[in-house]
């Protein structure tokens, strides 16, 4: 929360975490990160709307391209976000871990 809290998104109805969502912004590309919906909330806009609320404050701190990784075996997941705008990079995403 100390560093860009204004892209660390939770939506709340009553009290109870509906929704969240992490961006950033490096200066070269943002990033989307844990888009999270509680399941019983899914298929209403939710998940749409927290990235619309993620993109535009992106947009505000001068990001032209947004970038998210989701497994290519997630097709649930892969079908949100061709449903609103996100298409394939042609790229490979590569990870190491630390521990």
């Amino acid at each position: 929360m100390s560093f860009q809290p204004e892209l660390f998104l939770v939506g709340v109805d009553e009290g109870s975490v509906i929704g969240t969502v992490m961006g950033g912004y490096e200066g070269h590309r943002g990033w989307i990160n844990y888009l999270a919906v509680d399941p019983d909330r899914q298929s209403v806009g939710l998940g749409a709307t927290l990235m619309e609320y993620a993109e535009a404050k992106l947009r505000e701190l001068g990001c032209v391209k947004i970038n998210l990784q989701v497994r290519s075996s997630n097709e649930k997941v892969l079908g949100f976000y061709r449903a609103i705008g996100y298409l394939e990079d042609d790229v490979i995403s590569m990870g190491k871990r630390l521990s």
